[in-house]
């Protein structure tokens, strides 16, 4: 059964008698006689089904009055690949949730960034997930919580405004409704369990990023490291135990995120975040788990390839593949237009030539990082005369970066998908291919086609195809292009 066939109440609670950790995220499971909500795999004893209610989300689990297993952590599981999946405004408003946005800009915010009203904002989430925009926020606020009380030393108050609490009474309260446990209870139960492991050795935040196996660890960090911007990024280690780095930027100051490469048990990426201002802690996770895409659901997508005569064999020889995101969605506009016409390698020496002159130094560099990416405003009137580019090409410099720094074109996470592109298009020097990638990538959408791609035109008249059969790659065709790339 995929995490799609799952329509019933009947369906989800044969999920649940099978603990399979593929419907975490997809649902929550609450009983009436504990009082407690948990992720479908959690390995406490089976409810009897007379007990057990089916949430749509967390946050509609904590609204009525459940509190989160202490054994499972239902909070901190995979959020649902059908945020990615859907371009209507419910799966708009979860990705801007889930990128911050309410922490930033309130209901108002949401509302304004989606073309809806806050009343219609809350009527749609309401009727899908059960709660409303402020019940999801809260709930994530309280993740982020546990996770800076659990794996900081931060005092309690600086976590609260860390993770977006707009009080400190507003913190306490909900940890207690939440947990049934103080800020300093949570605390003191993981120094307990996590004494003598090491869990604080290092700088920075340590955490463990959930997703769904299988996760195809070496094709994401093959992809990202042959395209390693120097200053701004680097790979270090041998494959099967490298560790990505690089730095990111924030509204409140910069930030530095490293992810390894190999496991330390679990289905989970370990990453570290070193943060200037920790009010970019719930932005800093979403990117990450972008970049990554550790909220896809892999198994869905194999079993919708594995007929396909061409896409099923490089399913079963790459289990877990993943289409690569993007941290900095505004940087990635940069680096495609960088890389038109070229190869992988020049769009990489080219990009690390802009960063090194006009990207934003550290306080202090870290490793092989030095540099934040430069912001679009800043080159939106460059002349950009140490790229030896064509002056054609500097030109769409200059008027992706525009677009970008005045908000004729966005790229934020709850964008309408279909309208980005079109404006994309509609800027001097971008063209088809340019618009596709940067939706599949800055966008995280996972059906998108390049049907321009050489690659992958190469790879469809081999199989002897043509295009009307890789229109049937459609819904997960990004997928489809991260396999035809890696096998090509």
């Amino acid at each position: 059964m995929t995490t799609s066939a799952v329509q019933t109440d009947e369906h989800r609670y044969e999920a649940v008698r099978g603990r399979d950790p593929r419907f975490d995220g997809v649902f929550f499971i609450a009983v009436a006689t504990t009082g407690i909500y948990c992720r479908p795999s959690c390995p406490a004893t089976t409810p009897k089904r007379e007990n057990v209610s089916f949430f749509p989300s967390a946050a509609a689990a904590q609204a009525a009055g459940y509190r989160a297993c202490r054994r499972c952590r239902p909070d901190a599981v995979p959020g649902s690949a059908e945020w990615n999946l859907r371009a209507d405004v419910i799966g708009r408003a979860m990705r801007l949730i889930n990128d911050g946005v309410i922490d930033r800009e309130g209901v108002s915010g949401l509302a304004s960034q989606l073309g809806y009203s806050e009343r219609q904002v809350q009527r749609h989430l309401v009727a899908e997930l059960g709660a409303g925009p402020l019940a999801l926020a809260r709930a994530q606020r309280a993740h982020s919580a546990r996770v800076l009380l659990q794996t900081t030393r931060l005092p309690a108050a600086d976590v609260a405004f860390a993770a977006g609490f707009a009080s400190v009474r507003q913190f306490n309260d909900t940890i207690r409704e939440v947990y049934a446990a103080t800020p300093t209870e949570l605390r003191t139960t993981a120094r307990k369990a996590e004494r003598g492991v090491g869990a604080h050795d290092g700088v920075g935040i340590p955490l463990r990023l959930a997703f769904r196996e299988p996760y195809a660890r070496d094709q994401v960090f093959d992809f990202l490291g042959v395209r390693v911007i120097p200053g701004i990024e680097e790979m270090l280690g041998e494959p099967g135990n490298r560790v990505y780095r690089r730095t990111l930027r924030f509204e409140h100051g910069p930030g530095i995120v490293e992810v390894r490469e190999s496991s330390s048990g679990g289905a989970w990426l370990d990453c570290r975040l070193d943060l200037a201002d920790l009010r970019g802690f719930t932005a800093a996770i979403g990117r990450v788990r972008r970049l990554f895409d550790l909220d896809a659901d892999p198994q869905t997508v194999a079993e919708y390839f594995a007929p396909d005569p061409v896409l099923g064999p490089l399913s079963a020889k790459t289990p877990g593949l993943r289409s690569v995101g993007a941290a900095e969605p505004h940087e990635m506009a940069i680096r495609a237009v960088l890389g038109q016409q070229i190869t992988v390698v020049a769009a990489r020496r080219l990009a690390g030539t802009l960063v090194a002159l006009r990207g934003e130094p550290l306080a202090e560099p870290s490793g092989g990082l030095t540099h934040v990416f430069p912001k679009t405003d800043a080159l939106a009137e460059a002349d950009f005369a140490e790229l030896g580019m064509p002056e054609s090409r500097k030109e769409t410099l200059r008027t992706v970066s525009r677009a970008l720094a005045d908000g004729s074109v966005r790229l934020d996470p709850g964008v309408d998908r279909d309208q980005a592109q079109r404006e994309l298009l509609a800027l001097r020097g971008i063209g088809p291919w340019t618009a596709g990638y940067l939706r599949m990538r800055a966008l995280s959408d996972p059906d998108v086609l390049l049907p321009g791609d050489v690659v992958i035109k190469t790879a469809i008249k081999k199989a002897g195809l043509n295009n009307a059969d890789a229109e049937k790659w459609h819904p997960w065709a990004s997928y489809a292009i991260h396999h035809l790339w890696r096998n090509s």
